[in-house]
């Protein structure tokens, strides 16, 4: 393996991409709602996401976390830290309403790799739940903490927002569902296993289709974010369209987790070039 190739391998592997992309969804938060930059939860939830991401997928037994027999896992584990100990710094600009939020969170992310009781199941391994928690972890991290941490009402703007973000996030999650229906336990019941490969994908149409417009359900609404919904809609219903059971290596793990960092650079650009955008149009 040569140089390039590790370090994009490393990328991937030390979540370092699903990072960046629960980063955009929390830029693009801020966006919509005209939220002031708080860097400090933008990196908190940054650095927080490799450090849980890496604990969720190493380290559902601490043994495996801690004690590491290879390089590679080593060097996942050494950035690991180090982002838990960047994360940790920016917690402590956090207000205490932000800290109910991120524990809230941080028990369901626990709770999802790590069972409650000895003899007791982790959420990840109770049938059909999987992909519900982790898009509920993805949709209050990155709606429901910035507000918080800008100080604003959770008004029903907000609910929508959550809304939508958590259908986005199960969208975006349908192809992960898929490209794993041949190796899950059946024990999971992922929606493929149990409405087949065919069913989840209308399925998954069907949510694009309720996550656009649901955006019209908003009390404030400005042609930006009217547009850029739009965009997305597109997006999520070709990515619907292309999924396939045998998919490519790494349309998944990297194409489909680029699709909320590609939203984000979309957005900044329209909302960069196209200022007669930012006024609400009359719908």
């Amino acid at each position: 393996m040569n140089w390039r190739s590790y370090l994009f391998h490393f990328y991937l592997d030390a979540s370092v991409h699903v990072a960046l992309s629960v980063f955009a969804f929390i830029e693009i938060t801020c966006i919509f709602f005209g939220l002031s930059r708080d860097n400090h939860i933008s990196y908190l939830v940054f650095f927080g996401t490799i450090a849980c991401y890496n604990f969720v997928k190493y380290g559902v037994e601490a043994k495996k976390y801690f004690l590491v027999a290879n390089t590679y896992h080593k060097n996942i584990q050494v950035v690991s830290f180090i982002a838990g100990a960047f994360a940790l710094y920016h917690s402590f600009f956090m207000s205490f309403e932000t800290w109910i939020g991120i524990t809230i969170l941080l028990v369901l992310t626990s709770l999802y790799a790590v069972p409650l009781l000895p003899n007791a199941k982790n959420l990840r391994s109770l049938g059909g739940l999987k992909i519900f928690i982790v898009a509920l972890v993805w949709a209050g991290t990155t709606v429901v903490l910035p507000i918080v941490a800008a100080d604003m009402v959770l008004d029903w703007d907000v609910a929508v927002e959550l809304v939508q973000r958590f259908l986005m996030v199960l969208i975006l999650m349908l192809p992960f569902e898929i490209r794993d229906l041949d190796y899950d336990d059946p024990e999971l019941r992922t929606l493929p296993q149990r409405y087949g490969y065919l069913n989840t994908k209308i399925l998954g149409a069907a949510g694009v289709v309720v996550f656009f417009f649901l955006t019209f359900m908003k009390d404030s609404l400005t042609y930006l974010e009217v547009l850029s919904k739009g965009l997305a809609f597109l997006v999520l219903g070709m990515l619907m369209l292309v999924t396939r059971r045998n998919q490519s290596q790494f349309f998944s793990s990297f194409w489909v987790e680029a699709i909320p960092i590609f939203w984000w650079v979309c957005i900044l650009v329209l909302d960069a070039f196209l200022g007669t955008f930012r006024s609400s149009p009359n719908f």
